[in-house]
């Protein structure tokens, strides 16, 4: 039970100060500042009236209005004047409320306490968007990421589509075999799903809280009151053969075993859409998927003192067979030129856990990659 606490504590230690962050001076008239990424259309208009193609939703731009006949806006690095842009950009640009600026007094301690003096309560939270809470198009999702995670959603027309996931909604890097993909329709979806070993073959310790399958299905359905519900049932077809058997440690007291999918699941999903930090997709969620419960939060370029990254946090306190642990992406975006600055984001990928010996701590860590197909929701 100790160990169930300890994971808990982790996700609120993580998530509890972001909600306590203190609140900009405002009264002072900013000329010189950095625009935080957290309004995609205004990005691109800007972009666009300034020739730049394709525009970055999440490019770095800083405006100077310190000298009033050279007024300018720098992009990504080049600068431009700030009267190529129309008049009504110019009055969204000088009056846009989130800005960082970059004339403010720096001094000895500000290495710690910078980031947290430039954050606001009022744009910690904002609400989702709108293809957040359909409970029949909220799977579109154009972020594919490599391990874990939500699945890629790709809309065909209206509410059909499909969508693919590498590793379960909720695994961590290396952790299991499972592959899906499925069909959407009117908040509907079924599909298949499958192994590929080599996702786990490539870590050669600590495996004995992994989780593995072989073929099956599953079909599931988003209750219609908003994206908040999701009920699912999961149907294992075949048994691991012999040579796919997976073996577990012993140690004096302790009997550590990975989870090998068999029969039947019925799964849910509670969770509530918001926009963490200007986040084009994100949410808090509370699930228990195959007989194992989780709690976490997931968010898609969160915009963070001038830089952007992904965060994914997701705590499993109890399964019926595995160890607690908990799983932490942090992906970094912003970190290629040209078409490819907003295009994939790239970082560490860590699971916490009871390890063979017994002791609590990293029982795997690996890059993880997330690719975006398309614009941001």
């Amino acid at each position: 039970m100790k160990t169930k606490f300890f994971f808990i504590i982790i996700l609120i230690a993580v998530v509890t100060p972001l909600s306590k962050l203190m609140s900009q001076d405002e009264e002072e008239r900013i000329l010189f500042y950095q625009m935080e990424p957290f309004d995609d259309s205004l990005f691109i208009k800007i972009q666009e009236e300034l020739f730049i193609d394709p525009p970055d939703p999440k490019a770095e731009i800083i405006i100077d209005l310190r000298d009033a006949n050279n007024q300018t806006a720098s992009i990504k690095g080049v600068l431009y004047p700030l009267l190529a842009l129309t008049p009504e950009t110019r009055a969204h640009i000088i009056t846009y409320p989130f800005k960082l600026n970059l004339e403010e007094n720096i001094h000895y301690g500000s290495v710690f306490t910078r980031v947290f003096e430039r954050m606001r309560v009022n744009k910690f939270l904002s609400p989702p968007t709108a293809l957040q809470i359909s409970s029949t198009m909220g799977y579109i999702n154009p972020f594919l990421q490599l391990f874990g995670g939500e699945r890629f959603g790709l809309p065909i027309k209206d509410d059909l589509g499909f969508s693919l996931g590498i590793g379960t909604p909720y695994s961590g890097p290396l952790e299991t075999n499972f592959f899906e993909a499925n069909v959407h329709l009117l908040g509907v979806f079924g599909g298949v799903f499958t192994k590929i070993n080599e996702l786990t073959d490539i870590k050669q310790n600590n495996n004995h809280n992994n989780l593995y399958t072989t073929t099956g299905f599953h079909l599931g359905y988003t209750i219609p009151l908003g994206n908040f519900f999701q009920v699912s049932y999961t149907r294992v077809l075949e048994d691991l053969i012999e040579a796919d058997s997976i073996s577990f440690t012993r140690n004096n007291t302790l009997e550590y075993k990975a989870k090998i999918l068999t029969g039947s699941y019925f799964n849910w999903e509670f969770r509530y859409p918001v926009s963490i930090m200007g986040s084009t997709r994100a949410k808090f969620y509370v699930a228990q998927y195959v007989k194992e419960w989780h709690i976490g939060i997931t968010g898609r370029e969160l915009s963070f003192a001038g830089s952007t990254f992904d965060l994914r946090i997701d705590v499993m306190p109890h399964s019926d067979v595995r160890q607690p642990q908990a799983v932490i992406d942090i992906l970094v975006q912003k970190i290629a030129q040209s078409w490819a600055f907003s295009s994939f984001a790239l970082g560490p990928s860590v699971v916490f856990s009871t390890t063979e010996k017994g002791n609590l701590g990293i029982i795997s860590i690996f890059a993880n990659l997330r690719l975006k197909v398309g614009t941001s929701l």
